[in-house]
């Protein structure tokens, strides 16, 4: 799932940045890019603070 999302991430800020040079980086569709990216990150950090709480819970056994 990690790599499927980074996957993901790296093609929305891409998508994102093109947009931005291409309609403004105020435009309408480069703001909604941007909150899709903040959405996606924000799931990916959730992800890696979960996996490093597993990881801690093991260590502490």
């Amino acid at each position: 799932m990690n790599i499927h999302l980074n996957e993901q991430i790296e093609k929305l800020r891409k998508n994102m940045i093109s947009t931005g040079m291409m309609k403004g980086f105020t435009s309408e569709e480069t703001i909604l890019l941007s909150k899709r990216l903040d959405h996606l990150m924000n799931i990916q950090l959730l992800f890696q603070n979960e996996t490093m709480h597993h990881r801690n819970r093991q260590y502490c056994k």
